[in-house]
């Protein structure tokens, strides 16, 4: 066959590919399920690649039907990558030993993968030589792994999602078994090429159902991840939004964690909020306000109790919570449609950059509402030189609150936060209130120049958990919640996220 080689070339860069793309799914799924992105990224690569290398070390034991054996190791290949994260999501809803699972499949795809090269280099090596096969060989491999970090990152995930990416290189993976099938006619026999036809094609067609039917299966497998139906869920280009919506309340989820409650997000926002208004000096009229997260509207919609209020920037990485806060019925309700509100502007970008990169007045107040720093990306977002970037954005009279997790969960993260803030030259007033959804949950007061912690609510309707007597209480720190000797979080050495994640590992 005049363009047999360059096809087989072309399998190749697909194996390639679809190998790198299997293995950033196992470490998506297993960061996504059980978070500590870093220790389950890391192990998952480290497991995966040990296993490539028993797959090249196995496929010395291959006699003369290599061809035979390539095309079976493909379909192989096809059900267990192609079906990897349904198979995971629903493991780890519904078994016990999910760790076992996840690695049992993260070996086993791994071993197929280094199976792969090796085989189709023993095919290839009678029409190249050596020097010229491995050359063109790993020059395939490597541009196909790098087709396949950036086409998971900018392309399948935020369209397809987990699920039907892993089928759709699973149907890959079954589309290059039976065109190897014909590939290497002259390797295997005629009754054995049929066999291998005919399981290519009964897998292909059950892929392709699956393929189709992914939004359904999605849905069942992730359901089972929560106690309430889910009404709304969508893979952003960063993460996994999911709201889920029960007689009583809504609830809302990014990559599996919970970031509110109707039941009692109005605690968590009123303290996150109103604090930050009292603290400013006497007879200050605050116009300008600026809000860094908090793209769901929750926070907005209580600084938009004060008449005041002229202008507000909310600058969130995600376009996707923005959009959802904006337009989701369940959203809207709780949040009173302050997304829609005339005097707001929305920036959809990386706060530090944005920040960064502006040339600012000072706000009269900013409000900080960012998820946990439960992963490097967002640990650089409570770092030293996050907080001296946003002096930027403050003058002397300028108030700052920002959500510091928890400071009895997660005493050292948040007294983290704490240090972390005076040491970039703010002065701080700590505080927490009780949220049933989590516990106590901590805040920070900052400002440029020393402050004192508010007695007194501004005179506002409206609210369901602060007055006056609560407020000065929310300053006050049991014995089993003081500060601790901890190290400052830099950007380069982001001590708050290792914190984070020995701390809350003990309650999760």
């Amino acid at each position: 066959m005049r363009y047999r080689t360059p096809l087989l070339f072309l399998t190749v860069l697909i194996i390639a590919t679809s190998g790198l793309v299997y293995e950033l799914l196992a470490g998506t799924v297993a960061s996504y399920v059980l978070g500590d992105s870093v220790t389950q990224f890391s192990t998952t690569i480290g497991a995966y690649l040990f296993a490539m290398g028993i797959g090249a070390y196995l496929s010395r034991f291959v006699g003369a039907e290599v061809g035979q054996r390539f095309v079976e190791v493909e379909l192989a290949t096809a059900l267990v990558g192609g079906l990897s994260a349904p198979f995971l999501f629903l493991a780890f809803a519904r078994a016990e030993s999910f760790s076992i699972l996840l690695y049992g499949t993260i070996l086993t795809i791994g071993t197929l993968v280094g199976l792969e090269i090796p085989l189709m280099m023993r095919i290839l090596r009678e029409k190249l030589d050596f020097a010229d096969l491995v050359a063109k060989v790993l020059t395939f491999d490597y541009v196909g792994a790098l087709f396949g970090s950036v086409l998971f990152a900018l392309v399948l995930v935020p369209k397809l999602g987990l699920n039907q990416t892993s089928i759709l290189f699973g149907l890959l993976n079954c589309g290059v078994a039976l065109l190897s099938t014909w590939l290497l006619a002259d390797l295997i026999t005629a009754r054995v090429r049929l066999r291998l036809r005919v399981i290519g094609l009964l897998l292909g067609a059950l892929l392709s159902v699956a393929f189709f039917q992914a939004e359904a299966l999605t849905t069942f497998t992730e359901q089972s991840l929560y106690p309430d139906p889910i009404v709304f869920a969508r893979q952003s280009h960063y993460q996994r939004l999911v709201v889920t919506q029960s007689r009583h309340t809504t609830q809302l989820f990014l990559n599996g964690n919970l970031q509110f409650s109707s039941a009692d997000e109005y605690r968590y926002h009123e303290a996150l909020v109103h604090p930050a208004f009292a603290a400013l000096p006497a007879g200050a009229a605050p116009s300008r306000v600026l809000i860094l997260g908090g793209g769901d509207g929750l926070a907005l919609r209580e600084i938009l109790r004060y008449p005041g209020i002229e202008e507000i920037t909310l600058v969130d990485l995600d376009a996707e919570v923005t959009r959802m806060g904006a337009t989701l019925p369940a959203l809207r309700r709780l949040n009173g449609g302050s997304l829609e509100d005339p005097r707001l502007q929305i920036v959809n970008d990386d706060a530090m950059v944005w920040i960064d990169e502006q040339a600012l007045e000072p706000y009269d107040v900013i409000i900080i509402d960012f998820p946990d720093p439960n992963n490097f990306s967002l640990g650089k977002l409570y770092s030293r030189r996050f907080y001296r970037i946003l002096q930027e954005a403050m003058d002397t009279e300028t108030i700052v609150a920002v959500q510091s997790t928890s400071p009895l969960y997660a005493r050292r993260s948040f007294w983290c936060i704490v240090r972390t803030m005076r040491e970039a030259g703010l002065h701080t007033q700590p505080y927490h209130a009780f949220v049933p959804s989590f516990g106590e949950w901590g805040y920070v007061l900052a400002r440029t120049v020393p402050l004192d912690s508010p007695e007194r609510l501004a005179a506002i309707e409206g609210l369901r958990y602060l007055d006056d007597a609560t407020l000065r209480s929310l300053f006050v720190f049991s014995a089993d919640m003081q500060e601790l000797e901890v190290e400052t979080n830099r950007l380069d050495d982001q001590r708050l996220v290792r914190y984070y994640e020995r701390e809350w590992a003990v309650w999760n």
